[in-house]
């Protein structure tokens, strides 16, 4: 018997806090940040003001992408806009002196929000993420300094990102949180393991970042050969020699359920996602306006779920090859993990 729901309802609005925002977001980082050499200019502002042409709301960006370039980006382009959009930025993780440092201590979180109101040309940000936890300052001392600029009006509501459900109660505590940014997609399982359901019994919205796996769950998976210098899936154990032949193995499997069922595979990705919960939002990031569309439009299409089922029997967190993460990077991370996938 199918345990996922007939459709998806891909049309029904969701909550973030006070906001209303369609199944399926925006996620900027890659229009500066972490994917090799970013789009010119002109191509990103293309692309913004294509996802705003089709209904795209709900933009997130943050600090961190391109030390600061990706909020100037959002900023330029979306500020005369502005009372469209639902704007999600983030704090506690930015680049200094080129490298990338995790400061969730007050003093940097209030610093941060002012510098990332003025390149985003606003007065306010709608969704204020902590982006990671910093592990020497108390999360009540984080969330305190950030629910102190929603009292001071720059900002409307609060997030977490890749934090525990045990972390996002304990946030919860001190100020209500709106959103949970967490990677989840059917090779990332994490948010299983405890915030899924800690989000839906708080309130909260799960946004689900890299629902398509990094480009993984695409018609056109990575060529680990074509990565450009810089690419942070370099880094990552599932795209290496070692792992991602067989995870390429179980694409070719996803992409015929994908054709059987009329459907593109980046749209079963994102169906499958968005069939989690009223409560979860996907918010995949792309440079090509073909790809926007393509994800955009699984809102409109139904999906059987005996697909959506067979798609999680394929890639799931015990048959995925390798952890999203390198140990390094895994120590930094607070979400619950998978097992041997991180």
């Amino acid at each position: 018997m199918s345990t996922a729901p007939a459709a998806v309802p891909g049309r029904t609005p969701r909550r973030i806090g006070p906001f209303e925002v369609p199944a399926i977001g925006l996620g900027c980082m890659n229009l500066s940040h972490a994917y090799g050499v970013p789009p010119t200019p002109e191509a990103a502002e293309r692309l913004l003001l294509t996802a705003l042409e089709e209904g795209v709301t709900h933009f997130d960006t943050a600090a961190l992408y391109g030390f600061g370039a990706n909020e100037e980006l959002v900023g330029r382009v979306l500020a005369g806009h502005r009372d469209r959009i639902v704007l999600a930025s983030k704090c506690g993780m930015t680049g200094v002196d080129g490298r990338r440092v995790i400061d969730g201590r007050p003093e940097s979180i209030r610093r941060t929000a002012d510098e990332a109101l003025a390149r985003l040309r606003t007065d306010v940000i709608d969704l204020y993420y902590l982006h990671r936890l910093d592990r020497a300052v108390p999360v009540e001392e984080s969330v305190g300094a950030m629910a102190e600029l929603v009292k001071a009006g720059k900002v409307h509501a609060l997030g977490l990102s890749e934090a525990s459900s045990q972390t996002l109660r304990r946030a919860h505590a001190v100020h209500p949180i709106a959103a949970l940014q967490n990677e989840y997609s059917l090779w990332s399982r994490n948010p299983e393991q405890g915030t899924l359901a800690a989000a839906r019994e708080l309130g909260v919205a799960l946004v689900a970042f890299s629902p398509l796996a990094r480009g993984f769950l695409t018609s056109a998976p990575p060529d680990l050969g074509g990565l450009p210098t810089g690419d942070i899936r370099r880094g990552m154990p599932r795209f290496d020699d070692r792992h991602y032949p067989a995870n390429l193995a179980l694409q070719r499997e996803l992409e015929q359920i994908a054709e059987d069922a009329g459907l593109t595979l980046a749209q079963l990705a994102l169906a499958w996602v968005v069939s989690r919960g009223p409560h979860v939002v996907a918010i995949p990031g792309t440079r090509s306006v073909t790809h926007l569309r393509e994800n955009l439009s699984t809102v409109n299409v139904e999906v059987p779920g005996e697909v959506l089922d067979a798609a999680g029997r394929v890639l799931n967190a015990a048959t995925v090859h390798g952890a999203r993460y390198n140990e390094a990077t895994l120590a930094e991370i607070d979400t619950e993990r998978c097992g041997r996938a991180g």
